[in-house]
């Protein structure tokens, strides 16, 4: 590890560190444009110089790898005018538009300029424009700002796995383009936004909408998919303005999807802001809580215990559905269920249903078959930790499902779920490798799970993992993929039939034959709801969606930005989510609303506050106890081995973007949609 002196400071580093990375170390700021910890060095920008004793000039610390001996000054009068100097040529051509820059408060050049900068410019003559690049619906060009840092071309060349980006020309004509105006295809691509250091690329739905000081700023988690990913929501009154990533190396390191980020327009339209209760007439009309209340009291109490159902949904918080569960176990009723999708788990031993290899411990494994999922779309964010994975280590990686571009080459085993038996013998030649290899992993997909033979998959896909050695003190290569944000909690805690009790499909069929009297959905929308017809429903949610539309009584609940609430992710670690903003209208939290209905039932629950639910939830499930850790898992046998069904393996999810009743309201995510629609209508033309 080489040691160097910085500033008079000796400090010891890396082997493979820069000397940027060194300075920091010493507590030294240095100034970057184009360097970023996740992203190829590139060199561009040059404002990182610092003197090095005997080099004849100032050197990029960026670009040059620190070595044993090297005594570096970051505070010289020759570094202060190289940096003055680079700066100065950064903004000989960039335009004076500050107070109109959505990038204004938040920008780099801005911060850097004051910091470094000279304070007047020696140049008039006119400034280059350059003209603006479509990159689809989300990102916003101004690319007469652009300082050529190429952070957006090396993000989507190297994270996201689209090189959509790059530059053309040479020297004061260099422009960074899409080449043929064609949309950034991929489900990371706002992330180019974050890394812009100037306001070239900034948010299109969010242009001039506000500006950096005016927001609220609350840490929370995010529930369009089953990972968990640490942002930050911006609101501003009641409105939810816009979400940032935020960083956690474990999981999301510093991205999000563009559905985490641009879904939340979909928080203003169609929502539920008042209870409805629907009348002889079979329509549904406004009433007060205390009226919807009897209503639901008067006709659950007329039911027997094994009429009763509920659903729990997919983005549902933890304390709504162990206040869901609290009630339906003093009612007598163990028709309970949180797999909307009919993945085929039991919530017996924990390692059957859990992430074990972890978000980061992809980045050990090396040899990677993937079953009946499509992480780009259903992950987007892991998904780039896969690729990582395939380009530091060229990591062997098969794919049993539908084809798909999933942003790095995969050995494609067909559709035929079969293939898994070859495995478990040993005379496929994956299963080779999955023997040679020291960190074996397998990922089964909801799209293998949720078929009537997934106990069965499941039991197939543990034996691989036996016979490949793919469990060890030390490694886990067993892993489910979920899709749903409130899956791990509801099968942590239970929410599953009882002795005796329906499952989703179990209570469709009942529901459909007349045997299933009232059915309680907690913001599930994902279901087949006409089997309801002769069903007393409940939908307590936030959206006018599926659920609502079939509702004889509507419960408006709390989105996810608008209540505290824990959230378990797919890994199995439990996090805290946080309010940045009131429900609207009358809607309330929805453990609240469990609790106020078991008291019109008098039936009524042990806890009048979330912290005394958090308490009686922990009480009975320890592990929600320990926020932001994974506690390992003990391995045992589970699923079955049973006939495997002849029809095709496919993926848990069709398309990206409209997958929730929150972004099948967005006005932004449908554009998205129509975006790729349009684009493959086009090809296919072609």
């Amino acid at each position: 590890m080489p040691k160097l002196t910085v500033d008079g400071i000796e400090v010891e580093v890396e082997d493979g560190a820069t000397v940027l990375q060194a300075c920091e170390e010493a507590g030294a700021e240095i100034p970057r444009f184009c360097f970023h910890e996740r992203l190829s060095i590139a060199g561009n920008c040059r404002m990182c110089l610092v003197d090095m004793e005997r080099a004849p000039k100032p050197i990029a610390s960026c670009a040059m790898p620190a070595g044993d001996g090297m005594v570096i000054d970051t505070k010289s009068e020759r570094v202060k005018k190289a940096r003055e100097g680079v700066m100065e040529f950064l903004l000989v051509n960039h335009p004076l538009d500050c107070p109109i820059c959505d990038q204004g408060g938040e920008c780099d050049l801005q911060d850097q300029a004051m910091g470094y900068g000279h304070d007047a410019s020696r140049y008039s003559e006119n400034k280059r424009a350059v003209s603006e690049k479509h990159m689809g619906p989300l990102i916003k060009t101004v690319m007469t700002r652009c300082i050529h840092c190429t952070r957006c071309v090396r993000f989507s060349t190297e994270v996201a796995g689209t090189p959509n980006l790059g530059a053309i020309g040479r020297g004061e004509n260099v422009e960074i383009t899409t080449y043929l105006e064609q949309n950034l295809a991929s489900e990371l691509s706002a992330n180019v936004i974050d890394l812009c250091p100037v306001g070239a690329l900034t948010s299109r739905p969010y242009a001039f909408v506000a500006r950096p000081w005016e927001l609220n700023k609350v840490e929370s988690i995010d529930v369009m998919d089953a990972m968990g990913s640490n942002i930050r929501i911006d609101a501003r009154g009641s409105q939810v303005m816009r979400v940032l990533p935020r960083l956690n190396e474990d999981i999301n390191e510093e991205w999000i999807s563009d559905k985490t980020r641009y879904a939340i327009d979909g928080l203003r339209r169609q929502r539920l802001d008042t209870p409805y209760l629907r009348g002889k007439d079979g329509r549904l009309r406004p009433v007060s809580w205390d009226r919807a209340f009897a209503a639901i009291a008067t006709k659950m109490k007329k039911t027997k215990s094994a009429e009763l159902a509920a659903i729990a949904g997919d983005q549902i918080d933890a304390e709504a559905m162990f206040a869901l569960k609290s009630l339906f176990d003093k009612l007598g009723s163990s028709n309970i269920d949180c797999r909307q999708d009919g993945a085929k788990l039991t919530a017996k031993l924990r390692a059957s249903y859990l992430f074990n290899t972890t978000i980061a411990g992809i980045d050990e494994a090396d040899a990677i078959l993937i079953v009946g999922s499509n992480p780009r779309i259903e992950a987007a964010v892991m998904n780039a930790r896969i690729r990582r994975n395939f380009l530091n280590n060229r990591t062997p990686i098969a794919l049993i499902g539908p084809e798909a571009d999933l942003t790095y080459p995969v050995t494609h085993l067909g559709a035929d779920i079969s293939v898994l038996k070859q495995l478990v013998s040993g005379k496929h030649k994956f299963a080779k490798i999955l023997k040679k290899a020291k960190r074996p992993m397998i990922i089964l997909g909801m799209g293998a799970l949720r078929r009537a033979d997934g106990q069965s998959i499941l039991g197939i896909a543990r034996e691989i993992a036996d016979k490949t050695d793919m469990v060890t003190d030390s490694w886990n290569g067993f892993n489910v993929l979920h899709t749903a944000a409130a899956r791990v909690a509801g099968l942590d805690m239970g929410f599953v039939p009882g002795k005796g009790g329906k499952d989703v499909a179990g209570i469709l069929k009942a529901a459909a034959k007349g045997e299933m009297k009232l059915v309680w959905l907690l913001g599930a929308d994902e279901i087949d709801t006409s089997a309801f017809a002769n069903s007393f429903v409940i939908y307590q949610g936030h959206h006018g969606d599926a659920g609502a539309a079939a509702a004889d009584v509507i419960l408006p609940g709390a989105a996810y930005t608008e209540k505290d609430g824990l959230y378990v992710n797919f890994e199995g670690r439990v996090q805290m989510g946080r309010r940045a903003t009131f429900p609207p209208g009358e809607a309330k939290e929805d453990w609240a609303i469990i609790r106020a209905v078991s008291e019109h039932l008098n039936k009524t629950l042990p806890f009048d506050s979330a912290a005394a639910l958090r308490d009686e939830l922990i009480t009975a499930v320890p592990s929600f106890a320990v926020l932001d850790e994974v506690l390992p898992s003990k391995w045992a046998k589970f699923g079955r081995i049973g006939k495997l069904s002849d029809e095709p393996v496919t993926s848990s999810l069709s398309q990206f973007h409209m997958t929730c009743a929150i972004s099948r309201s967005s006005e932004t995510m449908a554009a998205c949609h129509q975006s790729i629609q349009a684009a493959s209508s086009s090809l296919a033309a072609e």
